[in-house]
């Protein structure tokens, strides 16, 4: 594995991470590559729904504004698409000029045509997804305990059937990208027994979803050989504000500034040494 693959897939609490075999080693460096060929619109989508909190996560967010930045200095038009749980996190955390799209929460046939036009209409040469529900094979959103969760998921995935390019970027098995180790998923402890469907043709996995976005753009800038990250500070400061917007921490649903069971500090670790990583390239 590269240095930001292992950066990335540290402190790994899921067994993710061993799912590292099933990708080429370099899978950051693969899918930053594809990205920077593909200068246009990127609709960038998050948005996980916490169904025993009645919340969207912190886990998502801050690392797809953190991706748009990095992209739009890059000279992309960003687009970040969400559905109605998130959208005033996103609203709250986004640069006041950024376009927002709320997809709404439909059946399947109304989801198809939304995301067929939101394509047509944006064109958008690259989509992608950080830590966003994935449909399952029936047809279902379903959490982690397996409960049906489909009337609080917007099927976002149909955009990701008709993108001309995407990647997909998850923690945990359920979320979209995690089709393409669908079966793979299932054989890990840990990991759901019912995974994801939903495809992408470049998939990163990382500890924590933010912690992919942040290793994606960290391989960006290693390219271009420009340091594109947010600062360790402003990650946090993206953090406060989505809870303070009303995201819960995803594991406990509790209203406090963390992600995925780290405080503002234990999460922080991984931002730093990719910035430590690029200093030394």
């Amino acid at each position: 594995m590269g240095i930001s693959e292992d950066i990335i897939l540290q402190k790994d609490i899921r067994n993710i991470s061993k799912l590292k075999s099933y990708l080429g080693k370099n899978f950051l460096t693969d899918a930053a590559n594809e990205v920077i060929t593909r200068k246009g619109t990127v609709l960038i989508v998050t948005g996980f729904y916490i169904s025993y909190a009645n919340a969207s996560e912190t886990d998502g967010p801050a690392g797809s504004i953190a991706l748009g930045r990095a992209l739009k200095n890059i000279g992309f038009n960003v687009i970040y698409v969400t559905d109605k749980w998130s959208y005033s996190i996103l609203e709250g955390i986004t640069e006041s000029k950024d376009r927002i799209v709320e997809f709404p929460i439909d059946n399947h046939e109304n989801s198809k045509k939304f995301a067929s036009k939101l394509i047509e209409e944006l064109n958008p040469s690259l989509c992608i997804s950080i830590e966003r529900a994935s449909l399952m094979g029936d047809g279902t959103y379903r959490n982690w305990k397996g409960e049906d969760v489909s009337e609080y998921n917007a099927k976002i995935d149909y955009l990701f059937s008709d993108s001309k390019f995407s990647i997909g970027i998850g923690d945990g098995g359920n979320e979209i990208g995690m089709g393409n180790l669908n079966s793979e998923i299932k054989k890990v402890e840990g990991l759901p027994d019912n995974p994801a469907t939903t495809k992408v043709n470049n998939l990163i996995i990382s500890s924590c979803s933010n912690w992919g976005a942040y290793g994606l753009i960290a391989e960006i800038s290693s390219i271009l050989n420009k340091n594109l990250l947010i600062s360790v500070d402003d990650a946090k400061e993206l953090i406060i504000k989505s809870v303070d917007l009303g995201a819960v921490e995803g594991m406990s649903g509790d209203s406090v500034y963390a992600v995925d069971g780290r405080n503002l500090e234990e999460d922080s670790v991984c931002l730093s040494q990719l910035h430590d990583y690029l200093r030394k390239i």
